[in-house]
């Protein structure tokens, strides 16, 4: 009976845990920042051209937003995405919550947290905090793969009373939380001590050197930071029970 009451509270605890994860995962608010540089102009696309020697140039067609005064940017896994507001906007609360406008500019950020070159690649500036871009995305990846891996293990140990499955469906949700846990570090890491300001403005400061910038850990990172110790409580759960019907055998 004890057992059963500890796999239930262990499989809420776990469910919970992984739905803060797929969130984190999949929303674009680990950054929140806000800038008063002025609108953002990315590179969308690459096209070639000759010139009158027969050499061959790469010309970037840039897409911009309009010009009012603060710039919002939200990024995350997939999607870093930038748009004007007025200078009164709560930065948290005008990125998820208003109409945001049609002016809203969106490029791919699978390599996220780091930079993602918009220009030459390897773009010279961003080769120093590249190892950051690269574990923070492992990290994340194998994070969610431990997680689903130990759920499977567990949905099929809990009703055939298995302990071998449910100890290690538990060590798989541990692990899960372990790996979150360095992602936030890293992330966290890469916030305090790296040049965030920099990234935020990326090609537009060279046109605003006294820019002024803000940026706040936002929700999805909040997400991850509650996920792990649910997922923690949970795989401890799964292990203890695990031992205990290995005992009782």
């Amino acid at each position: 009976m004890r057992v059963g009451a500890a796999t239930s509270s262990g499989g809420v605890f776990g469910l919970l845990g992984t739905l803060c994860f797929f969130i984190a995962f999949g929303t674009d608010y680990w950054l929140v920042a806000s800038d008063d540089c002025g609108p953002y102009t990315w590179p969308t696309k690459r096209t070639l051209s000759e010139d009158a020697n027969g050499t061959e140039t790469q010309l970037v067609e840039s897409v911009s937003s309009p010009p009012p005064s603060l710039a919002l940017l939200h990024e995350g896994f997939f999607w870093r995405c930038g748009f004007q507001v007025e200078p009164t906007a709560h930065a948290t609360l005008a990125t998820i919550f208003t109409n945001q406008p049609e002016s809203k500019v969106c490029i791919h950020g699978y390599l996220f947290p780091l930079p993602v070159a918009l220009g030459p690649v390897p773009h010279p500036s961003y080769d120093a905090t590249a190892v950051f871009r690269g574990f923070w995305t492992v990290l994340v990846v194998l994070g969610l793969v431990a997680a689903l891996t130990g759920g499977f293990l567990l949905v099929c140990g809990v009703p055939f009373a298995s302990h071998r499955l449910l100890t290690l469906g538990g060590a798989f949700l541990l692990a899960a939380a372990c790996l979150f846990l360095l992602t936030l570090l890293l992330f966290v890491l890469w916030m305090e001590l790296m040049d965030v300001e920099r990234y935020v403005l990326q090609e537009r400061g060279e046109a605003c050197p006294r820019a002024r910038v803000s940026a706040l850990y936002g929700l999805s990172f909040m997400a991850a930071a509650a996920g792990v110790p649910l997922e923690l409580v949970s795989g401890m759960v799964f292990m203890l029970a695990g031992r205990a019907l290995r005992g009782s055998k």
